[in-house]
């Protein structure tokens, strides 16, 4: 996605790979997304896992389409803290018509898995 002055802006994040089937995507871990006890915000954790997959699903579209987002399941594993870096790993488990099914893991710097996440996205025609 090449808008800015977005919530993938103001969270640092950085797409480093996009293909049919995977998308990676970095994140630095700052003060601004930690919760008071310095680590990362389960809920920037969610916003990570659901621009990885969301830049999956749009790459996937065509012209007239876009993806949106309808449901996520997240289990926070361990802890990343501030400093950090974490990488959002996405790959799609089920790619229809009108739905993507995308499963994102997110890890540490050290390859620990942080988070776990299963993301919904709804294929719709633009307007």
């Amino acid at each position: 996605m090449s808008d800015t002055n977005n919530l993938m802006e103001t969270l640092g994040i950085v797409f480093t790979h996009v293909s049919e089937n995977k998308v990676e995507a970095t994140m630095p871990v700052k003060r601004h997304i930690c919760q008071p006890f310095g680590i990362l915000h389960g809920g920037a954790s969610i916003a990570l896992a659901e621009s990885a997959a969301g830049e999956g699903s749009l790459f996937l579209c065509k012209e007239n389409e876009m993806p949106t987002g309808v449901q996520i399941s997240c289990n926070h594993i361990s802890a990343a803290k501030e400093g950090d870096t974490v990488n959002a790993v996405a790959n799609i488990i089920h790619k229809g018509t009108t739905t993507h099914i995308w499963n994102v893991d997110i890890y540490n710097s050290h390859a620990k898995l942080i988070s776990s996440v299963r993301v919904l996205n709804m294929i719709i025609k633009q307007r």
